[in-house]
């Protein structure tokens, strides 16, 4: 068993690197949009 399949990625399959590549977008994805969130409401940037 995969150190994947465990934690909260209880389920088959969770080690394939698709889903791996996916979930990292998806979460530095959010990590980006937050900062330039941030950004556009601490600094007037249009």
């Amino acid at each position: 068993m995969s150190d994947l399949n465990r934690g909260i990625m209880k389920f088959e399959g969770a080690d394939k690197p698709v889903i791996v590549a996916v979930s990292a977008a998806l979460v530095l994805g959010g990590i980006v949009g937050l900062i330039i969130w941030a950004i556009k409401v601490a600094y007037v940037v249009n």
